[in-house]
């Protein structure tokens, strides 16, 4: 009997075993708004069907991510996989990747990365995470509508005083300038460290001696003229009446019906438009670089959004799995071809889907016009993005002056520079 006995409890253990060994997973995951897009979240259903693995994506407002996900990283509550900005200095200062992210050098799909990229989002020679995201086609320029540069007899902008006098023109006739939703917290923060490549036209060597501590922001001229003359285009009228309160979900609409005759979008913003407005083409827009400080050069980012698995997850090796099914050839060439917003991406043996246009506007930029942005080049500006975007609407209305915004990015790197005990600021 006590056989027996043994045996039934023996099977009744095993039967329950294999109940929770069958136990659908479901995966965490947790990025900012407009990270994940819909042709990602198609890719994961396809993913469940695959491995009966569920993605449960936790999109969060902008500006609010990453006060939320440091919160989690901080009490150990991350979700299975988070997203960040990639960029060597946020994934030691935002993110502690060291800690809070598996080492994912040993996966098949790093191999086959764009160097430059993979170099953002590793630590110390770890790779950290991955970064799906369009870094070409994502470039941030100013879209502009070439029907009502035609009418009104408008051509390109190349200095700021032109793009000054566009502006002008345009507020003649009763059309907004240029969209610019300020209340997003973070787009509007675009048009200062995009123009890395000026300042270090200006100054060679600048960003190494930022990086060095052996100068500031609130030094340079050229960042000081670049405040100054965004605050100017906002004292104009440029951004319209509404700036404060528009934000970045109504780019689309602002350009596509031709209320704004300019907008800061990325390259491939046009085909997000036609996306939306199909009577409008993307072919009805051109590009052009920011001209603030009189800038002619190309920005490049090699960081952008970018997936990293929580090491405190329960689900590594599902999370892992997902990352493996998002980087075969056929799911990204599915990204690239189902995301009007995603025109390349940095892996090798994929089919690009730019415009021509916008490859002629990408190879009229020599390599000496081409350069690495200041929140990529620069130690302890990404991770303040939105607390410079704070600075910026203070400056729009007023409470503190251009140099004001200059000296509190100083002060707060200082601060992260001697918490990361950078031995540059004696750490």
């Amino acid at each position: 009997m006590k056989k027996l006995t043994f045996i039934v409890v023996s099977l009744l253990l095993l039967t329950v075993g294999s109940l929770q060994a069958q136990e659908p997973i479901t995966l965490t995951y947790m990025a900012s708004q407009g990270w994940v897009p819909d042709a990602e979240i198609e890719l994961g259903a396809q993913f469940e069907a695959e491995t009966g693995i569920h993605v449960d994506y936790q999109i969060v407002p902008a500006d609010q991510y990453f006060t939320l996900l440091q919160t989690r990283l901080n009490t150990g509550e991350g979700t299975d996989i988070f997203g960040g900005q990639s960029g060597v200095t946020d994934l030691i200062i935002n993110y502690n990747v060291e800690a809070n992210a598996v080492d994912l050098s040993d996966q098949p799909w790093v191999a086959q990365m764009d160097p430059l990229v993979l170099e953002q989002a590793s630590v110390n020679g770890k790779v950290y995470g991955l970064t799906l995201w369009d870094v070409m086609g994502t470039t941030w320029v100013v879209n502009y509508n070439k029907a009502i540069f035609a009418e009104n007899n408008l051509s390109v902008p190349t200095t700021y005083a032109e793009l000054k006098a566009t502006c002008e023109t345009l507020l003649g006739v009763g059309i907004i300038p240029i969209f610019e939703p300020v209340a997003s917290g973070w787009h509007h923060v675009l048009w200062f460290p995009e123009l890395g490549p000026r300042y270090e036209e200006v100054t060679p060597g600048l960003a190494a001696a930022l990086n060095a501590n052996e100068t500031t922001f609130a030094e340079d001229p050229t960042m000081l003229s670049v405040v100054e003359q965004l605050k100017e285009l906002y004292d104009l009228g440029c951004f319209g009446d509404n700036a404060l309160a528009d934000t970045t979900e109504f780019t689309t609409e602002a350009l596509g019906t031709g209320q704004y005759a300019m907008g800061l979008t990325n390259l491939t913003g046009p085909q997000s438009i036609e996306a939306d407005y199909p009577d409008v083409s993307a072919d009805n827009f051109g590009f052009f670089v920011m001209p603030l400080a009189d800038n002619q050069n190309l920005n490049i980012n090699p960081a952008g959004p970018t997936k990293f698995i929580y090491s405190g997850s329960e689900h590594i090796d599902a999370a892992l799995q997902y990352f493996e099914f998002l980087t075969r050839p056929e799911s990204l060439q599915y990204l690239i071809d189902n995301n009007p917003a995603m025109r390349t991406l940095p892996f090798a043996g994929l089919t690009f889907n730019l415009m021509p246009s916008q490859q002629e506007f990408l190879d009229s930029f020599a390599p000496e016009q081409r350069g690495t942005v200041y929140q990529t080049a620069v130690n302890y500006v990404n991770p303040q993005w939105m607390d410079i975007g704070q600075d910026l609407t203070a400056m729009f209305t007023d409470a503190i002056e251009p140099q004001e915004v200059l000296a509190h990015i100083d002060e707060r790197r200082a601060q992260m520079a001697q918490a990361a005990q950078d031995p540059a600021w004696g750490g």
